[in-house]
């Protein structure tokens, strides 16, 4: 396999200074699921912590290698799960956290910053007007600019849940991870490809946010005007190169699905799992409504990556009857 960014020994490492409470999560056959998807389905799930969702796993990497040299300040950009990911290990660790957010992102995530103690400064456009002014603020306070997906430790904190999969997971057949900005697949993608070969990994990505799924199958970044989801978390236009590239290493496969299919997807969770997820955790099984001839009779993990949702939404995308199968 031609070599990506990152390190098998850096994600070992970076399990030693993850606080253990984002570590070793529940991965578990969910047999409810079943007859509604026709394969065997594990979850492996990433929200019960206290941010709600895998990124603090990178955070912690990040925030311990700035305590560790010294720095006391630092900015990113996002829409919502790695601002509080990072205001928690930021507050733990004594640093100055600073997040840029698009003013429409989920409420709950922007309630959830503020209340971890991190400063938020919110911008009138997109997660991309969030990034350009993020990188402003380092230049100009002179701090340390964390970016998800481009910056190793993102990645490599992500690749934990890689390395769980492979040491705990009776044999599988694929692990089907929400692409946004690439951190989570190729994270885990690389440890899979190092060490459980004959698995599929598959990324998944809403039709409305299609970018770095166009970007992997024209081998090339591929930027888009506009995003059209409910997936907020992985609503990105435009791909960094040096993911990408990393991504065409380790990715088999990258597919888009409907809105209608995440929102059914988010139901079968909550109905038979017992699950409320974001839209970005319900990629997976989307995918496998969308193709079930694909995934048939074989054992599918997917990664349950976010539960952080403003709760009368939830209700209006998932309603309140219970899912009955014909």
């Amino acid at each position: 396999m031609q070599e990506t960014r990152l390190d098998t020994a850096r994600i070992r490492a970076a399990r030693q200074v993850i606080d253990p409470i984002f570590l070793d999560t529940p991965l578990y056959r969910c047999e409810a699921l079943e007859p509604d998807l026709g394969c065997t389905v594990s979850i492996k799930l990433e929200t019960a912590n206290p941010v709600r969702s895998f990124k603090a796993r990178g955070t912690e990497v990040v925030a311990s290698l700035l305590a560790d040299h010294g720095c006391r300040a630092v900015v990113c950009a996002s829409a919502g799960n790695l601002g509080q990911a990072l205001a928690w290990s930021g507050r733990g660790r004594g640093l100055d956290v600073t997040v840029v957010a698009s003013r429409f992102a989920t409420a709950a995530k922007l309630d959830r910053i503020r209340a971890l103690g991190a400063r938020l400064e919110l911008v009138d456009g997109d997660h991309e007007m969030a990034r350009a002014r993020a990188a402003a603020i380092a230049r100009h306070d002179g701090i340390r600019l964390l970016e998800d997906s481009l910056d190793l430790e993102t990645c490599e904190g992500a690749a934990t849940i890689g390395l769980e999969l492979v040491d705990s997971a009776p044999s599988f057949d694929a692990v089907l991870i929400a692409l946004g900005g690439g951190a989570l697949a190729t994270g885990v993608g690389h440890v899979l490809k190092a060490m459980a070969p004959e698995a599929e990994v598959i990324c998944v990505q809403p039709l409305g946010a299609p970018a770095m799924t166009h970007s992997w199958r024209q081998r090339r970044v591929v930027t888009t005007d506009s995003t059209n989801t409910i997936a907020d978390g992985v609503a990105g236009r435009c791909p960094i190169p040096a993911v990408l590239d990393d991504l065409l290493l380790v990715a088999d496969d990258a597919v888009l699905v409907q809105e209608a299919s995440i929102i059914a997807g988010m139901r079968l969770l909550l109905d038979h799992a017992g699950l409320v997820v974001e839209p970005s955790a319900a990629l997976g099984i989307a995918a496998i409504l969308e193709d079930r001839d694909r995934f048939a009779g074989r054992h599918i993990v997917t990664v349950v990556c976010g539960s952080n949702v403003d709760v009368d939404v939830y209700h209006r995308w998932v309603g309140t009857a219970p899912i009955h199968r014909s």
